[in-house]
């Protein structure tokens, strides 16, 4: 049993997720009023201390930088699904937490509230399902999120060689 879900828990979660995120790009890309009463409501909170315009269309987390963080991280979970490229489950499970706990929060601790579109919280649940999912995702992707962090930093902070002396100065 354990096997099987060992086997079989990346490939729903990847599906699970892309699915969630492709199916609210319709909403997101199309200005839909759903999305217009989302995204209206976090601006006004953001205008409310001087932060006007942050969630609007142009702003900084419009509906069209999250709905794009979506598709990136929807691309990279399906193309995990092919072996060779199953690394890619953990950059995309780590942009759907990043992305999956602005929306959880937003829905928690702001006006938005967790049925903005009286959806009976349909929308928040299925946030919260993506976000628990992507963190087990990353638990079980550590080493290669640790692999990646360390080729990061080797290409960010070079290490000098080691063993190699500079050559003496000609005079």
């Amino acid at each position: 049993m354990n096997r099987l879900i060992i086997k079989y828990a990346p490939v729903a979660y990847a599906l699970i997720a892309s699915a969630v995120f492709l199916d609210s790009l319709r909403f997101k890309f199309t200005n839909a009023p759903e999305t217009q009463t989302i995204f209206g409501k976090l601006d006004a909170w953001a205008a409310s201390f001087g932060a006007g315009g942050l969630f609007a269309q142009t702003g900084l987390f419009s509906q069209y930088l999250i709905g794009s963080a979506e598709l990136v991280a929807s691309a990279l979970l399906l193309a995990s699904l092919v072996p060779a490229f199953s690394r890619l489950r953990a950059i995309g499970a780590l942009i759907a937490t990043a992305v999956m706990t602005g929306a959880v929060s937003f829905h928690l601790f702001t006006p938005l509230g967790i049925d903005p579109n009286a959806d009976g919280g349909g929308l928040f649940a299925m946030a919260v399902v993506v976000w628990l999912t992507s963190i087990a995702m990353l638990v079980a992707n550590r080493s290669t999120l640790s692999e990646l962090a360390a080729a990061i930093t080797g290409v960010l902070f070079p290490q000098p060689l080691s063993g190699l002396r500079p050559a003496p100065a000609q005079s």
